[in-house]
């Protein structure tokens, strides 16, 4: 009897150290495989380029020099949309989870994370798409696994436009002038935005889109 083929990932981290690490942790896990590890962006471009088996998840570090996450994040959304994208930091962030959320990143672990919950990842990414870890969201992770009956909310076209321009970089204010609006008003919008969705922060208003399928690019 033949076993089932191992689902291929790759490493992209400039501590080698931590890499090799991972590595040898992931091999013990059943069902997995490391094809390489590389030591920033522009290093993975040419591995990409070289290697023939493409990997189906990529843990991706964030600080690292010559090409960091975002820029390689970046890149593997518009090169190679098919991989699925972790991001594995120390960067505990709300603003750098959400940057890496609206870039394309499929989930945000950090490098504390237990190897039980490393593992349930690497399941989930493959069976779902993606994975929300506690750390992300809490509270919107409950609200989106609910039991279905709940009525999906009916959004005006202005509160679709906010939607998007808050999963984006700019500031409330940048917002409030994009929208040709006062500040008071877009202040309103997020209010009403958190309290419809039931959640607490602009993460939590990226997930909902991005699980929602609301377009936010």
């Amino acid at each position: 009897m033949t076993s089932s083929p191992k689902a291929s990932i790759v490493i992209v981290d400039d501590h080698l150290l931590f890499a090799e690490s991972l590595e040898k942790l992931i091999h013990s896990f059943p069902g997995f495989k490391v094809l390489y590890h590389a030591k920033n962006g522009f290093d993975l471009q040419n591995k990409i380029a070289s290697e023939k088996i493409q990997p189906e998840i990529i843990l991706l570090d964030i600080n690292m020099p010559v090409m960091d996450g975002h820029e390689t994040l970046l890149w593997l959304t518009e090169n190679h949309p098919h991989i699925k994208v972790l991001a594995l930091s120390m960067e505990d962030d709300d603003d750098i989870i959400l940057k890496m959320l609206c870039n394309g990143a499929k989930g945000y672990l950090l490098k504390d994370i237990h190897p039980d919950n490393l593992i349930e990842a690497l399941h989930e990414v493959m069976d779902k798409g993606y994975y929300h870890s506690d750390k992300v969201n809490a509270t919107l992770l409950q609200s989106l696994h609910d039991d279905g009956k709940a009525e999906a909310p009916v959004f005006k076209e202005n509160e679709l436009i906010f939607m998007k321009l808050a999963c984006s970089e700019m500031t409330y204010k940048e917002i409030a002038y994009e929208m040709n609006l006062s500040p008071k008003t877009i202040d309103g919008y997020r209010q009403d935005l958190f309290h419809k969705l039931q959640v607490k922060n602009r993460v939590g208003l990226v997930l909902y889109a991005l699980k929602n399928e609301i377009s936010i690019l």
